[in-house]
């Protein structure tokens, strides 16, 4: 019995990784694809940080960054994992928040009132295509100006791997992990086309956060597990959980 991961390239075979280090049987779908997308900087601010949701941005960035000596900035991270992506891309001063757009609004206004940040001083947003809050409105509602550049897109996958839809219909997968609420869209597009829906929806449903579970049981899934924090070693718990109580 496999877990199934459908995160993209390449943090999929991070995460698929660490499965098979827990003992699991993985597979993966990544049904969505990374798009980087040129921008340039016109804005012409003097900016005293920079906010990212994504590990994702700061790749799209990253050619980029040197030309338009971003790296001296402090950078604002909404987890590990993103810092840990801007770490590699140069930022000598990385802020982690606590996984979510939420936690990364709460630690900015913080660094205000700590004094790291101006208040009302400008920041560079380096963001996604498709953004799932406003976070650069409630920053300008605390009185920060941002400058939004989109860097990257997610582009949908619509099919599934062959191996996944024999999986599917041989009853051999046995957890699906999601991690955003646009990878859960598009995996159960993929898998109605497929017509393998009824079957992927049959088994525990693992998301990284209540807004990725609306998705699913939205769609109909019973058996829907979300992570206590929105981090993956709190996704693997729960996806754990849910198995533990599949088996009982």
């Amino acid at each position: 019995m496999a877990i199934l991961v459908t995160r993209p390239h390449p943090d999929n075979e991070a995460t698929a990784a660490c499965l098979r280090a827990r003992g699991h049987d993985v597979l993966v779908a990544p049904v969505l694809k990374f798009e980087p997308v040129a921008f340039r900087d016109e804005a012409e601010a003097d900016y005293a940080g920079i906010i990212v949701t994504s590990a994702n941005a700061v790749r799209a960035a990253a050619p980029q960054l040197g030309e338009l000596r971003l790296q001296k900035l402090p950078l604002f991270a909404v987890g590990e994992h993103t810092a840990e992506a801007a770490r590699d891309a140069g930022f000598a001063e990385v802020i982690v928040a606590g996984g979510d757009a939420a936690a990364l609004r709460d630690k900015v206004l913080q660094s205000a009132r700590d004094k790291v940040l101006k208040k009302k001083s400008t920041l560079l947003y380096l963001a996604g295509a498709d953004l799932s809050r406003d976070l650069a409105g409630e920053l300008g509602a605390a009185g920060f100006y941002v400058v939004t550049q989109i860097v990257y897109r997610m582009m949908a996958v619509n099919s599934l791997p062959r191996d996944v839809c024999d999986g599917f219909a041989a009853r051999g997968i046995e957890a699906v992990l999601h991690y955003s609420r646009r990878s859960a869209q598009a995996f159960l597009e993929a898998a109605r086309g497929e017509g393998v829906e009824i079957s992927a929806l049959s088994i525990p449903q693992c998301c990284l956060s209540e807004t990725v579970a609306g998705v699913l049981r939205e769609a109909g899934a019973k058996q829907v597990a979300v992570a206590a924090a929105p981090d993956e070693n709190a996704l693997f718990g729960a996806m754990e959980r849910a198995l533990r109580t599949r088996l009982a």
